[in-house]
């Protein structure tokens, strides 16, 4: 694991680094929706997608602060596969009737 990513994650300022990678993802389709009428979120969508984001990147400093180094890799791809599981349900319901 690289060293200065272990001093990142172990350093509170992560959270405000997280929230600065949120915006950056977010604001995606908020300029896709500048350019294409495909693109349709609300207020209500940013904020539920923020959180989720935002929330997920936080759970995983949390729990990788608790395990070994060894587990970091795992934990971030169980972490992103649960985000994006999360996000297409939420947007076409694959499984359930959420998107829908």
């Amino acid at each position: 694991m690289n060293p200065s990513f272990h001093r990142l994650v172990m350093q509170n300022n992560i959270f405000v680094w997280i929230g600065v990678a949120t915006i950056l993802i977010l604001l995606v389709p908020l300029i896709a929706m500048v350019f294409t009428n495909q693109v349709n979120w609300g207020a209500g969508d940013f904020m539920l997608m923020g959180s989720l984001i935002f929330g997920a990147g936080c759970a995983f400093v949390v729990t990788a602060r608790k395990a070994p180094h060894k587990y970091w890799p795992v934990l971030a791809i169980l972490f992103a596969i649960l985000l994006f599981y999360i996000w297409t349900e939420l947007a076409v319901g694959v499984f359930t009737d959420l998107g829908n």
